[in-house]
C-alpha cells in the first residue's frame, strides 16, 4: 500500500488512457434499471451546483506498459509524451461502470482520440459490436429482434456479455430520446464534474490477489482503506531518508491495526453501537465521525455519498501545509478519538451512562462534542445524567397504569428498568471501591454487547393473563409449567396429567387453573391497576419470555434460573420433570434479583410475587433512581391524605 497511489480523476482525464479488462473477471452484466439510475442521478446532479462533483466508485487500476521512460526517450513530440504518461492500464476493479461510461460517451459522439481505449481480454471484437448498436436507426422497444439482427449469426457476438452491452445501449438512447439539448448539458457534466476515485495500485502487486480481496472475499474498498492509502503513500511523506521513512509508515500501519484489532472485540464495540454495522472495518466510524465534526477543517466539494469521508481526507490532504504535518496531525487525531473512547470504557461510571446513552440513541458525535465542551470529568457526567433524566421523563411517575384504558404500553417504561439496572451495577460497584481490601477490584460491568445480542420484552413478574387460553395445546403448555410449583399436592397433579393425556376429559382448564392459583397465589388480590405498574415488571429477553408464557410465578422463577444455567425444563406428560443442556441467555442483574427474591429482606415462601415483594422492589427503584428525578406520586397523595 505504500506505493499505491490514491486520487480522485474526472471523466475528462480518463480520455486518450487505454484500459483492459483481464479474464479473470466476469463479463459487463449492467441492467437497464442499474443504467437508469446512473443516467438519473447524474441527470439530477446536473442541475445543483456546477462547483461540486458526483463521486464515481473506486476505479482499481495496474500499469500495464512499465517500461514509460524507455518509451519517453523515444518520442519525439509533446503529444506523444503526454500519450505515453496516459499509458495502458489493467482494470481490477470497477469496469461495470467504466464499461457503461464508455457505452455513453460513444452514444455521445465521442470516438477515436476523443475517448479512452476499452478492451476485453475474452471479448476481442467489442468496440466493432458496439459499432453496430451505434448504426442502428430506428427506435426499438423489444431489444431481441435487433439483437438478433446485429449478431447476424455470429456465434463470436452470441454471449451473455454482449446482450447486456446491447441492452445498456439500448437503455441510454431510450433515456435522452432525440433531446439534443439534454445531451450536451449532461455531456458538460459528465465529463467535468464526474469523477472516478481512482486508486492505482503497486506495480509489484499481484493483480488478480487483489481482485480476488475485493470481490471474490467481499471486502471493498472501505473509506477506510482508501484513507489508508493517503496516509501511507510514500510520496506523502516527503522523506529523503528511506529509512526513517520505512519505520513512521510501519509505527502508523502497526498502530492503525491495534486500533482495529480492539474495535472488533464486541465488548468493546457494541458499547459504542448497537447492532447492525456491516462494514467489514470498524476504524470507518472514527473516520465518519472526523468528518461529520469536521474536526479538520470544512469542506464543501464532498458529496453526501458512501465515500463522502474519504472525500473529505482527500480535500484536506490536497491543502495548506506539507502532506507529512498533515499526516501527522490527522493521525493525532484519530489517536485522540480511539483513547477518548478506550477511558470512557475504562471508566466504572463513564462507561455505563454512555453506553446506557448511546442504547438509547443518543448520538455519539453529539456525545464527544459535550466531552469536548466540559472542563472536567465530572461536569460531563453531570451533563449524561441530565440528559438521562430527559430519557425516563415518560416513565419516572412509578405510580403510572400502563395498558389501561388508553394508557401508554408497558414497554415506555423500558429505559426506566434499564436504567435501574446499570445505576445498580454502578452502586454496587461504587460501594466495593470504598473497601480497602477491595482497592485494585475487577469490577462487574454491565455487558452491553450481550444485552444488544438480544431482543428485550417488558415482562410480567406476576403473570397478567386470566388463563382464558383457548387452543387445547396452549392450556396444556400452561399446566404443564404449573408443576415447578413443588407445593401443588398429587392429587392436582393427577387431574393435570389427566387433562393433558385424555382429549375426551371432563375436566375444565379454568377449574384446574384456579386450583393452582389457590396454591401458588397469595391473598394479595392484585387488581389490574396494580398488575400493571412499574413495581410488576421487569426485563426479560423475549427467547426466554415466550418459552414459558403467561407461567405462574415459581415456573417463572425455575425457568429463568435455568436458562442463567444453560438448562431447560423438560416436561412430559406424565409430569416427569427433568433438566438438559439448553440455550443460555444473559439474565439481567435487577430480573434475577427479582426472581430471587432479592429486595425483600424477610422472604416467607417462594412460590409467589406477593405485595411485600413489589413494595420492597419499588422501594428499591425509588432509592437507586432518586437522583434521575424517579418519584411516586401515589405515596405523595397519601402522605398529603395523612396530614389532613
Amino acid at each position: 500500500m505504500t506505493n499505491n497511489k490514491i486520487e480522485l480523476k474526472s471523466v475528462s482525464e480518463l480520455l486518450g488512457m487505454k484500459f483492459f479488462i483481464p479474464s479473470y473477471q466476469r463479463g459487463y452484466r449492467w441492467t437497464e434499471q442499474q443504467v437508469k439510475d446512473l443516467l438519473d442521478d447524474i441527470w439530477e446532479f446536473s442541475k445543483k451546483d456546477s462547483s461540486e462533483f458526483y463521486c464515481l466508485q473506486p476505479l482499481v487500476v495496474k500499469r500495464k506498459d512499465e517500461k514509460v521512460l524507455e518509451q519517453i526517450k523515444t518520442a519525439t513530440t509533446i503529444e506523444q509524451v503526454k500519450k505515453i504518461l496516459k499509458g495502458s492500464w489493467e482494470v481490477i476493479d470497477g469496469q461495470q461502470r467504466l464499461t457503461t461510461i464508455f457505452i455513453l460517451l460513444s452514444f455521445l459522439k465521442f470516438k477515436g482520440n476523443k475517448q479512452y481505449d476499452l478492451s476485453y481480454e475474452t471479448r476481442k471484437d467489442f468496440k466493432e459490436f458496439l459499432d453496430s448498436c451505434l448504426n442502428l436507426k430506428n427506435n426499438i422497444e423489444d431489444v431481441n429482434d435487433p439483437f438478433n439482427e446485429i449478431v447476424g449469426g455470429n456465434t463470436d457476438r452470441d454471449n451473455i456479455d454482449f446482450y447486456h452491452i446491447f441492452v445498456a445501449y439500448i437503455s441510454i438512447k431510450k433515456w435522452f430520446g432525440n433531446d439534443k439539448e439534454k445531451e450536451s448539458k449532461f455531456k458538460e457534466t459528465l465529463l467535468n464534474n464526474v469523477k472516478f476515485i481512482w486508486y492505482e495500485t503497486d506495480t509489484d502487486e499481484d493483480p488478480i490477489k487483489v481482485f480476488t480481496r475485493l470481490n471474490i472475499g467481499k471486502i471493498s474498498l472501505t473509506n477506510a482503506e482508501l484513507i489508508k492509502a493517503l496516509f501511507l503513500n510514500r510520496s506523502n511523506f516527503g522523506e529523503k531518508d528511506s529509512e526513517h521513512l520505512k519505520l513512521r509508515q510501519q509505527e502508523i500501519a502497526s498502530e492503525w491495526d491495534s486500533i482495529e484489532y480492539t474495535l472488533q472485540n464486541d465488548e468493546f464495540w457494541l458499547f459504542l453501537h448497537e447492532k447492525g454495522y456491516d462494514r467489514p472495518t470498524r476504524i470507518d466510524f472514527i473516520f465518519d465521525l472526523i468528518c461529520e465534526q469536521k474536526t479538520l477543517g470544512t469542506f464543501h466539494n464532498i458529496g453526501n455519498d458512501d465515500y463522502k469521508t474519504f472525500r473529505y481526507f482527500y480535500e484536506y490532504f490536497k491543502q495548506g501545509e506539507t502532506k507529512k504535518s498533515k499526516i501527522e496531525t490527522c493521525w493525532a487525531e484519530v489517536k485522540k478519538y480511539f483513547h477518548t473512547f478506550q477511558e470512557w470504557y475504562n471508566d466504572l461510571e463513564l462507561y455505563h451512562y454512555m453506553g446506557y446513552l448511546i442504547h438509547q440513541e443518543e448520538k455519539l458525535d453529539d456525545l464527544f462534542t459535550q466531552w469536548n465542551n466540559k472542563s472536567s470529568k465530572e461536569d460531563f457526567i453531570l451533563e449524561l445524567k441530565n440528559i438521562i433524566k430527559d430519557k425516563i421523563k415518560n416513565c419516572k411517575d412509578l405510580s403510572k397504569q400502563y395498558e389501561i384504558d388508553g394508557q401508554p404500553k408497558k414497554t415506555t417504561c423500558k429505559p426506566l428498568l434499564l436504567l435501574h439496572n446499570i445505576q445498580t451495577i454502578i452502586n454496587q460497584n461504587n460501594k466495593l471501591k470504598s473497601k480497602e481490601e477491595y482497592k485494585f477490584p475487577v469490577f462487574y460491568k454491565f455487558p452491553f454487547h450481550l444485552f444488544k445480542k438480544e431482543k428485550w420484552d417488558v415482562e410480567h413478574i406476576d403473570s397478567n393473563t386470566t388463563n382464558d387460553l383457548e387452543k387445547k395445546k396452549d392450556q396444556k403448555e400452561w399446566l404443564k409449567y404449573s408443576v415447578l410449583d413443588d407445593d401443588l399436592n398429587d392429587e392436582l397433579k393427577n387431574k393435570i396429567k389427566s387433562f393433558i393425556k385424555d382429549k375426551n376429559s371432563e375436566l375444565l382448564f379454568d377449574d384446574l387453573a384456579n386450583e393452582i392459583k389457590k396454591i401458588s397465589l397469595s391473598s394479595w388480590k392484585k387488581s389490574e391497576q396494580d398488575k400493571n405498574k412499574v413495581w410488576n415488571f421487569v426485563l426479560l429477553d423475549a427467547g426466554t419470555n415466550r418459552g414459558y408464557g403467561n407461567s405462574i410465578f415459581p415456573a417463572k422463577r425455575r425457568c429463568i434460573i435455568g436458562k442463567d444455567q444453560g438448562k431447560s425444563y423438560v416436561i412430559d406428560d406424565d409430569l416427569n420433570v427433568s433438566m438438559e443442556d439448553g440455550a443460555i441467555a444473559f439474565i439481567p442483574p435487577v430480573t434475577k434479583n427479582v426472581f430471587l427474591k432479592y429486595y425483600n429482606t424477610s422472604v416467607d415462601n417462594l412460590r409467589e410475587w406477593n405485595e411485600h415483594d413489589a413494595t420492597a422492589y419499588k422501594e428499591n427503584i425509588l432509592e437507586t433512581l432518586q437522583e434521575f428525578g424517579v418519584t411516586d406520586s401515589s405515596i405523595n397523595q397519601n402522605t398529603e391524605n395523612n396530614e389532613h
